[in-house]
């Protein structure tokens, strides 16, 4: 059986808002959550982006039962990786073992913002690589000094460092990243449903590992009202990662969207309130091979109707996959 994940999308809704949308997963029934971690939205038009790792804090307080998983966090620009080490172990112990630690190469769009430029990917898959190793470090207990390409790390250690360490999930897009995900991480995380990304994970160790998708939908009672909700804030989505990472802002994913039709849109995700559909989306990861799909509600004032319909209609059919 496929687990179901719900996202907190922390680009459509402030940090209140989120922890109350993760106290209503938990108790509609959703095996895990997952949070964005960004500075930016996609598009003025989704509004929000607080600080991710204080929501998980008060996510962790406020739930009981829910797993949580950053979805995920770059831990090589914005945070240096001894940070990054610190920030997952103290979620750990918040959440009293249900945190995963989420992690990628980054995008511009949220990496920018430190000045440090934006290298090309395959510098910036050896970044991450690179602080993976440094994190795990870190998780192992007492002090650690790095010295490497990318980074320094003078005699740090955590102080609260829970029993077990947060198992460390890599985004991948491509070969390079399912390398470093296969011989570096617990489990793989992708927003697409393609197979060979699994092969090539299992490859390069992974075989036997949680895989993790990712899947944007537009749930509402009025299908013509989903669509249009879902092509307003998510029609940036249909560009793919290999073009989404570079764009250094919003205006950016406007424009390259701005010929993107809200029927592309709708034949991209489920929209709409057709239980069927919604069903099918989910089976096309179940049938890669993945084992955990975390679903993305769009738009933050759309989360308690998704949440109660979720509960009633839309869990029940998926437990069936």
């Amino acid at each position: 059986m496929v687990r179901i994940g719900y996202t907190m999308m922390t680009e459509q809704a402030g940090p209140r808002e989120l922890v109350g949308h993760a106290v209503g997963a938990e108790r509609a029934g959703f095996d895990f959550s997952v949070i964005s971690d960004h500075s930016f939205p996609w598009l003025e038009e989704q509004g929000h982006a607080p600080y991710a790792w204080s929501v998980l804090g008060a996510a962790a307080q406020a739930t009981s039962r829910i797993p949580l998983m950053t979805f995920v966090t770059c831990p090589t620009f914005r945070y240096h990786p001894a940070v990054t080490a610190q920030k997952a172990a103290t979620v750990q112990l918040l959440s009293e073992g249900r945190f995963r630690l989420g992690l990628g190469s980054g995008e511009n769009l949220n990496e920018h913002i430190v000045g440090g430029g934006w290298p090309a990917a395959h510098d910036r898959l050896e970044m991450l690589d690179e602080a993976v190793g440094i994190i795990r470090a870190l998780f192992a207990g007492g002090y650690v000094s790095h010295h490497g390409t990318h980074f320094d790390v003078e005699n740090a250690r955590l102080w609260d460092l829970p029993d077990d360490p947060p198992p460390i999930g890599i985004a991948v897009s491509g070969d390079r990243s399912c390398e470093i995900a296969g011989r570096l991480g617990d489990l793989l995380i992708a927003t697409e449903p393609k197979p060979e990304l699994l092969k090539a994970f299992d490859a390069q160790g992974g075989s036997g590992k949680p895989r993790i998708g990712q899947l944007p939908v537009s749930y509402d009672a009025d299908h013509d009202a989903a669509v249009a909700r879902a092509h307003d804030q998510f029609r940036w989505a249909l560009g793919g990662w290999k073009v989404n990472a570079e764009l250094p802002g919003p205006a950016g994913f406007a424009q390259a969207s701005r010929h993107t039709r809200p029927e592309d849109v709708a034949d991209a995700m489920p929209c709409g309130d057709d239980v069927d559909a919604f069903v099918d989306a989910v089976r096309r990861y179940a049938d890669a091979g993945f084992d955990e799909v975390a679903l993305i509600q769009i738009g933050g004032d759309q989360q308690e109707p998704f949440l109660a319909w979720s509960e009633t209609k839309l869990l029940p059919a998926l437990r069936a996959l």
